[in-house]
């Protein structure tokens, strides 16, 4: 993986090979440094995903790749997967598939599936004859061919500082590239220099403009790294709340349909998808794909197609107004809309144990924070839930973590996780999964360093060094703002359709001379969609079908006489 920043001068763009086989890509990476170790980094991975990881990072760190050379033939993900997958990472980076002479027509059929630049026969010695030309061909295409400069925000502050993390987890979730200077470091203290800010006003972030925010709120950096925050209008055909899959569903088939649609999400598209390392049962991604490549996507259709996002930016309540239908924002100004879809998702429940809460943000997350996976190498991970979300960071953290240790309250992991996963898991050695067990106390000076365990059957505690700890339970529906306004259950989730007909009665207050649509709310014109509606299946491609299914009753209720 990508070494974290240690000097201003901006990192040497890269040149990144992709082989399983250890001892081809260790010649592969001697002969290209060998070259071209002066000019360029050399980044070497032995399984598309491990090189998929390292593209990721150096996206999110505004680092440029030159080449990618990938071998054809490798297990889970194969040359060709893997350079299409990158093309959303680095569409400018020149295209090298490495190929046996049996794989030839393989390779040819690539150049029209992943725009391949060139498919190279193995071996390659000589290199000079081989190797190097067609390498130096596709540096000097690279070089000519015009491509938008990466603008860096650049981010100082405290390691073990919660809001330090909120802001990391901030930009990278709305895919903001942003280099990290930890506050120790030679180069923070240069940028705290010329920036006029002592160290006791961290985080401080300079924008691409060279602006200097110091302890910025969401807002502020939203505004600053080129987010869209403020409406273009004050009244909209439909207005979706949440930016998750059921949301960026909502926004894809209301833009695509006609309808004047805004996406108002608090913090960043992609909701608990977005956080996800891997998700390997949605439709059509056969290789899965992790959150954040999916919402990356869905977002640039939704605007493609002509939605409107607006980031960090809270609902605080929604009115009726008449045949409008009004969202206020915490800031007191509001926009108005025909139809609303509710589309806000769950947060995950915060573990109720001695020190936790002290600790969050310095070794205690909720959620994936994958911006932590580097920091982890070395440590023991402890990692809370056994639904999907869990181990998916399981397996993702056990490529950085000495070990990763899942405790489990139940029996077993077979009646909340995926088989596909479980199995997974089970061939993972650095990954132990604990049932049973429950977490009573973290203790820790500057961040977490012990945890406390509880066995649920003996009662028995023990006491486990931690570096890590991330949450994964529950689903709190992030509903408490809409007050009386709505229907809802006991537990927070929203009534739709047939459940708010009961023995034949209507809701109380309901005004249309009809029963409520499918996931239509007890407020006429306003639907919900996705994990915060009341008994919905709490998986992607069901959210995404959600909001789908959601524009369809908007029309219908737009429609109506």
């Amino acid at each position: 993986m990508p070494e974290a920043a240690s000097s201003l001068v901006p990192a040497k763009p890269a040149l990144v090979t992709v082989d399983d086989d250890p001892s081809v890509s260790r010649a592969v990476a001697r002969d290209l440094r060998r070259r071209y170790g002066e000019t360029f980094r050399v980044v070497r991975a032995e399984s598309g995903q491990q090189a998929l990881d390292a593209l990721k990072e150096m996206a999110l760190r505004g680092n440029d790749v030159a080449v990618l050379l990938a071998d054809f033939r490798m297990p889970g993900m194969n040359g060709l997967e893997f350079l299409e997958q990158a093309m959303d990472l680095y569409p400018a980076a020149r295209r090298v598939l490495l190929t046996a002479y049996a794989d030839t027509d393989a390779a040819i059929t690539a150049i029209n599936v992943v725009d391949l630049d060139h498919y190279l026969l193995k071996p390659w010695d000589p290199p000079e004859e081989k190797l190097y030309p067609v390498v130096d061909a596709m540096i000097d295409a690279w070089r000519a061919a015009p491509r938008k400069e990466v603008c860096e925000t650049r981010v100082i502050g405290h390691r073990w500082s919660a809001r330090s993390h909120e802001v990391r987890d901030f930009l990278a979730r709305n895919q903001v590239p942003y280099r990290w200077y930890p506050v120790d470091q030679p180069e923070a203290a240069r940028l705290l220099q010329a920036a006029g800010v002592d160290d006791s006003h961290l985080p401080v972030v300079i924008s691409p403009a060279g602006e200097c925010l110091v302890a910025p709120d969401e807002m502020q950096l939203a505004e600053r790294v080129g987010l869209a925050t403020v409406p273009v209008t004050d009244f909209y055909d439909l207005i979706v709340i949440g930016g998750g899959p059921a949301g960026l569903g909502a926004s894809v088939y209301g833009a695509s349909e006609g309808l004047r649609t805004v996406l108002v999400e608090r913090t960043a598209t992609g909701g608990q998808a977005g956080q996800s390392s891997r998700i390997e049962n949605y439709l059509g991604f056969p290789d899965g794909v992790s959150g954040a490549q999916l919402t990356d996507r869905a977002r640039r259709q939704a605007v493609r197609l002509g939605a409107e996002v607006l980031t960090a930016r809270e609902v605080v309540a929604l009115e009726a107004n008449g045949p409008a239908r009004t969202v206020r924002f915490a800031d007191g100004s509001a926009i108005h809309a025909h139809a609303v879809v509710l589309a806000t998702g769950v947060s995950y429940r915060e573990l109720d144990a001695p020190g936790l809460a002290d600790l969050a943000g310095r070794g205690v997350f909720y959620g994936s924070a994958l911006t932590e996976a580097a920091g982890c190498a070395g440590a023991d991970v402890y990692i809370v839930g056994g639904a999907n979300s869990a181990g998916q960071a399981a397996v993702y953290f056990s490529r950085h973590a000495r070990s990763v240790t899942m405790l489990v309250r139940g029996p077993g992991l077979q009646a909340s996780m995926s088989q596909y996963l479980i199995e997974q898991i089970e061939g993972i050695p650095e990954i132990t999964v604990r049932t049973c067990t429950e977490v009573v106390e973290a203790t820790g000076g500057e961040h977490l360093e012990k945890l406390t365990l509880r066995d649920r059957n003996t009662g028995e505690t023990e006491t486990v060094d931690a570096g890590y700890l991330f949450v994964f339970i529950g689903a709190t529906p992030r509903t408490d703002w809409l007050g009386e306004l709505v229907e809802r259950d006991a537990g927070g989730f929203v009534l739709a359709g047939p459940d708010l007909v009961v023995e034949g009665r209507r809701p109380a207050g309901w005004t249309e001379d009809r029963d409520p649509l499918h996931l239509e709310t007890s407020l006429p014109g306003v639907f919900v969609a996705g994990d915060a509606r009341a008994d919905s299946v709490k998986r992607v491609a069901s959210a995404v079908g959600d909001g789908a299914m959601a524009v369809s009753l908007v029309h219908r209720y737009l429609e109506r006489p």
